[in-house]
């Protein structure tokens, strides 16, 4: 994306309601999380901001109705990683979260810090990676990973994707990693949410363009309530705050369609 587009975006983010928190810790239950400084490619790839996406999926994962229970899960430009940390601490954990993003050292450093400190709160049946990787390429290592958590099984049966859709460039290479790094077969999914202030012919280039490959994505419905029980501190994030933004999303469940 350009500088303008980057500028454009995070205007349009702001109309929405989406408001960078600098450098403020957002709390979600026991998860303690940040974002990235504002600086760099953290700027660049809006590293910088917790987007209501996120807020959206950690929702939804919170309430049992995206379940990851003993998965293997990775989560693609993960940012701060609210989604898939959450998922690590609950009760039905994933057996398995590879959190990555792209490979700028104020990214990763950012997300494993996040990582790294709410380790004491994940389930000990769920093993947790942080890793460095740029969209559309090799995905031998994080397949390796998948591999040595569970012997002959070199895939992943969850890819969660939060907020990337507007990077509209970029969208043959996102779609390329999730067709390498999804599992092939009928229980594997993709969870994918945008915000509203992404435009609908983007996200409908994205739904198109994935079901061309093999996957079909289905949207669901969005209440803008919020439902979740454990307490979200910062950021401004009460509960109204919290339904408004959860309210300007949009998620697909995506899965291999029966004739790919």
């Amino acid at each position: 994306m350009t500088s303008d587009a980057d500028d454009f975006l995070a205007d349009s983010a702001a109309l929405f309601g989406e408001t960078s928190t600098d450098d403020e810790t957002i709390r979600y239950g026991p998860l303690v999380i940040t974002v990235a400084p504002k600086e760099g490619k953290a700027n660049t790839l809006m590293a910088d901001h917790l987007f209501s996406p996120s807020l959206l999926l950690a929702e939804l994962i919170e309430r049992g109705l995206i379940s990851l229970s003993n998965k293997r899960v990775i989560e693609l430009g993960a940012g701060c990683a609210l989604p898939s940390l959450l998922s690590a601490t609950l009760p039905d954990a994933p057996s398995l979260a590879v959190i990555t993003d792209y490979p700028d050292e104020t990214i990763m450093q950012n997300l494993s810090a996040n990582v790294n400190r709410n380790r004491p709160h994940y389930n000990d049946r769920c093993t947790v990676h942080a890793c460095g990787y740029d969209w559309g390429k090799d995905v031998a290592p994080l397949l390796d990973i998948a591999q040595a958590h569970t012997a002959n099984d070199r895939a992943f049966d969850i890819v969660i994707m939060s907020d990337l859709l507007h990077f509209d460039r970029s969208h043959d290479v996102l779609l390329q990693s999730l067709l390498s790094l999804l599992r092939r077969d009928p229980s594997a999914r993709a969870y994918i949410a945008a915000g509203k202030y992404t435009p609908p012919h983007v996200c409908e280039h994205f739904v198109t363009e994935a079901a061309r490959a093999g996957i079909a994505l289905e949207e669901r419905e969005v209440e803008a309530v919020w439902k979740g029980k454990l307490e979200v501190l910062g950021g401004g994030l009460n509960r109204e705050q919290l339904g408004v933004r959860k309210g300007m999303s949009r998620w697909w469940i995506g899965k291999w369609a029966l004739n790919s």
